[in-house]
């Protein structure tokens, strides 16, 4: 396991490389001048010229993909264009946010999906069963941006229970941190709830068809004692590799409903940058959300053992 993480760990640096490398071109080829935006309007030629030099816009792209990469192996993300600081703390004021959005999203999409795919596997065929499938359905095709205005106008202009946006740290209290972020990671998570639901549901239902379970159910256990202790382990493995995917599209997911709900993390941080062509942070952010992929796989992977110890990697 040791040999294969380590691996993993020398193909993560390549793959940082690659996805630099790639964000770094289409950047620089998609077209307009970030110089234009920050002199604003009416400015001279000269003083577009001057702010180009100032952040090395006008220097050749091999140049600038050599200081690019100078400044990773310092530590050093750059300068953003906009803001005036630097992007690494530009990115540590926003990821807060966005990890709190995403990990409150998991837990409702873990909980939900599991809990109502294993309902409906005992239950099939039954009213149970098509209810969920159908909320299942209708998750995966709605649009997370129009569910998200939907449950403002519910719960906030309707009944007037939650707040319509905006972000309260957790060391300002659990309470205000949850209702703050309850509905964008509603938004967020009933999207990938369904594709929960039905995995779990087809993945128990088959293991409930196995002999071992059978047997278990022959010696007089309950249902939900068979599901938790025999069936729902072997099932795992899937669901894991669905949840595995669902939090990385949740981490993505995160720009469209940072927006709608005017949350101050990476996401929308990300939506400002492109708006205002800030290569720097663009880049930064590429990088930062592509080692948290490269981070969610590695760990998915892992758990695959210590869930199975069948499973070995050479």
């Amino acid at each position: 396991m040791g040999r294969y993480i380590a691996r993993r760990l020398l193909a993560t640096v390549l793959v940082l490389l690659l996805v630099t490398l790639i964000s770094f071109s289409i950047m620089h080829m998609v077209p307009g001048d970030p110089a234009v935006v920050m002199a604003g309007v009416g400015a001279s030629a000269d003083q577009v010229q001057r702010i180009r030099e100032q952040f090395g816009l006008g220097a050749p792209f091999l140049v600038r993909l050599g200081h690019w990469y100078a400044g990773l192996l310092r530590g050093d993300l750059g300068q953003s264009i906009l803001l005036g600081r630097s992007v690494a703390q530009a990115i540590g004021e926003r990821l807060p946010a966005t990890l709190s959005l995403a990990s409150l999203a998991f837990v409702l999409t873990a909980g939900l999906g599991i809990a109502l795919g294993t309902v409906a596997a005992i239950r099939p065929n039954t009213w149970v069963d098509h209810a969920v499938m159908s909320l299942a359905v209708v998750g995966v095709s709605v649009p997370g941006f129009w569910l998200g205005l939907i449950l403002i106008i519910l719960f906030s202009v309707v009944v007037d229970w939650l707040p319509a946006g905006g972000y309260v740290p957790l060391a300002q209290g659990a309470g205000a941190w949850f209702r703050a972020l309850v509905l964008p990671a509603a938004s967020l998570a009933l999207l990938q709830v369904g594709l929960l639901a039905r995995i779990t549901r087809s993945t128990v239902a088959e293991t409930l068809q196995e002999d071992y379970v059978r047997t278990a159910r022959a010696k007089g256990l309950s249902t939900w004692v068979v599901v938790g202790r025999h069936a729902f382990g072997n099932a795992t493995i899937p669901v894991m590799t669905v949840l595995g995917i669902s939090t990385s599209l949740l981490l993505s997911g995160s720009v469209v409903v940072e927006t709608v709900f005017s949350i101050p993390g990476l996401g929308r941080l990300m939506a400002t940058a492109i708006l205002a062509r800030d290569y720097p942070v663009i880049q930064g952010g590429l990088l930062v959300t592509a080692l948290l992929f490269v981070v969610i796989n590695l760990a998915v992977d892992v758990l695959y053992a210590w869930l199975d110890p069948r499973i070995r990697y050479e």
